[in-house]
């Protein structure tokens, strides 16, 4: 359980990062709880899209990783990205990405970030 909520502390900190960088990654609210609230609830479906989707995505693309050495995984994170905001929309959270080369940018940011953040915060395996 402690594993689970750094793992959701780390995608948002890194949620809010590409928030904070991109302009056409946006988080909108009224004052900064609600933001907080959307940025964890954000994260959370993030964290589900990728546990549930991408290892599905990654095995059906499994030749485009390999011909592209790996560079394939950028696309995948995009579409991941693409697919959070598409999920918070419906359920009404206020996170929208706007356009694929943003994704494709904010999923390399979040990447380097959450990577970056799980170095740093405690793990508890």
């Amino acid at each position: 359980m402690m594993n689970f909520l750094v793992k959701t502390i780390a995608n948002a900190g890194a949620l809010a990062v590409a928030v904070w960088l991109l302009d056409k990654i946006t988080l909108t609210g009224d004052g900064t709880g609600k933001k907080v609230g959307t940025l964890l609830l954000v994260a959370l479906v993030f964290g589900l899209v990728n546990a549930v989707v991408k290892p599905l995505v990654q095995l059906l693309t499994l030749p485009l990783f390999i011909v592209t050495l790996g560079l394939f995984t950028l696309v995948v994170n995009a579409l991941m990205l693409l697919l959070t905001s598409w999920l918070a929309d419906k359920i009404d959270l206020s996170f929208h990405v706007e356009g694929f080369w943003t994704a494709v940018l904010g999923g390399l940011i979040i990447s380097i970030v959450s990577w970056a953040l799980h170095l740093v915060l405690p793990d508890a395996d």
